[in-house]
């Protein structure tokens, strides 16, 4: 490793038929230690690929008990010749020096620890080989969703994480203030920014401005919202793709929402094989091959009334009656991708009375442009639409929910000075990480969760 004296697994791996024979000096960190009378195995880490390393020492070695002492936590510099063994390598050591050592009260002893546990030490818990594995994901499918919006000629625009509006109409934001709020006298026009503010929900509206001056933006960054849920796909902070296309109508929206989907999936699984060699273990999941078959699969489309009229025609019980002119639950989402259509399914042209103010609003009255993409065993995914760039239909929508023109005056008169047909839609990072990683509860595809009662680290 350039700048360093010392070498990194990664590079240990890939060069490893060029370092057997070799002596190598290496820091990270002791997964775990098993000692016999005249032998000792280290399962060494050093976190810079998912794979770990074998220590091995014995009673040839003068530094034998010194070794032996060797806390399991501990970060050490071994140093030692690279052998192979059977099919894998492994390194005899000559010599471990402690750089940080680590108490016999350690939390993370060998042994199968609940999620329930991990989360109470989420500061120790990158240590574990589940979450090397799971943040070495998240990693790799941030990355790749930069390259695809970069390869394809998109501008990256960090859209304020302090605003005053809802964008979603939704409420359940988070108020900021630098007054008291139990102060009597509180008023926001004392307040720093002179009026409500809160933590944003959606990067989308300003993102819209800046489609109407580059063509083609996105957002990747954290949102907030103030639900008071636990459930295991409610978190407070969240982060949000949040692509914005000028000149794109629904259906071409479509198409770049399936291309970035699968070209996403395909970097995970290309760079990710280790990690998800362990993830199906752990998981008991297929996630390659699900992956594999929507990268390989065609996206089929359909309209609600359309997805609502196979589900009344399907002869299922379901729990939830399927109706028009209403939202789908998840049974509904289950049957569509796993049963009917075995594959993912885009569903457009969704009711206008469950969706947001600034969705198109199509001639029927009824309807607008909306489109949702469910997955087969996770459904859906993602969530967008064209917008509405009629001035007169917009502000009019925006009354009738009550919704002030005067405060969003700015994206209201992007539809006067030189507005466009233009789309967008949103995915939320962690949904795609639950997806791709197979562990069902987002706070364990997130760093540190931030969830309602919970605020920890």
């Amino acid at each position: 490793m350039k700048g360093c004296d010392y070498m990194d697994l990664r590079e240990l791996y890939e060069k490893k038929s060029e370092f057997i024979g070799k002596e190598v000096s290496l820091h990270g960190w002791v997964r775990n230690h098993r000692k016999q009378k005249n032998i000792g195995f280290i399962d060494f880490f050093d976190g810079t690929c998912f794979n770990s390393i074998q220590l091995v020492y014995d009673d040839s070695n003068p530094d034998f008990a010194k070794i032996s002492a060797t806390h399991i936590g501990a970060a050490i510099e071994a140093v030692g010749t690279v052998v192979e063994n059977r099919d894998k390598i492994e390194v005899n050591t000559t010599n471990i020096t402690v750089l940080g050592d680590c108490p016999e009260d350690y939390p993370l002893q060998p042994k199968r620890h609940s999620l329930e546990f991990l989360r109470e030490i989420a500061y120790l818990r990158p240590r574990t080989r589940l979450f090397q594995a799971v943040f070495r994901v998240r990693s790799v499918a941030a990355m790749a969703i930069h390259e695809y919006f970069q390869d394809n000629g998109y501008v990256y625009v960090h859209t304020p994480l302090l605003t005053a509006n809802d964008a979603e109409g939704a409420g359940n934001t988070f108020t900021v203030t630098s007054l008291d709020p139990k102060n009597e006298k509180f008023d926001y026009a004392d307040d720093f920014f002179g009026k409500p503010t809160s933590l944003a929900v959606t990067g989308q509206l300003e993102g819209e401005t800046f489609a109407m001056a580059f063509g083609k933006i996105y957002t990747f960054g954290p949102t907030f919202r103030a639900e008071h849920s636990v459930t295991p796909t409610h978190a407070a902070e969240f982060w949000m793709i949040e692509p914005e296309i000028a000149f794109c109508n629904l259906s071409q929206l479509m198409d770049i929402e399936e291309d970035f989907l699968k070209c996403v999936l395909g970097k995970i699984l290309k760079k990710c094989d280790d990690e998800l060699t362990f993830l199906e273990t752990f998981t008991k999941l297929p996630l390659r091959e699900r992956m594999q078959k929507v990268i390989d699969s065609k996206i089929h489309r359909i309209t609600h009334k359309e997805a609502i009229t196979l589900l009344k025609n399907s002869g299922k019980d379901f729990k939830f009656k399927p109706e028009y002119g209403e939202d789908l639950a998840k049974e509904h989402e289950k049957y569509l991708t796993e049963e009917y259509f075995d594959a993912p399914v885009f569903i457009y042209d969704w009711p206008k009375d469950i969706k947001a103010f600034y969705m198109y609003q199509n001639d029927d009255g009824e309807t607008v442009g909306a489109v949702d993409l469910l997955v087969p065993e996770a459904g859906e995914l993602m969530g967008g639409s064209e917008r509405e760039t009629d001035y007169d239909k917009l502000t009019a929508r925006m009354d009738e929910l009550g919704i002030s023109k005067e405060s969003m005056y700015w994206y209201v008169n992007l539809r006067k000075f030189g507005g466009c047909t233009h789309s967008g839609f949103g995915m939320g990072f962690e949904r795609l990480l639950i997806y791709a990683t197979g562990v069902q509860n987002i706070r364990d595809v997130l760093p540190y969760p931030r969830t309602y009662g919970s605020l920890e680290f």
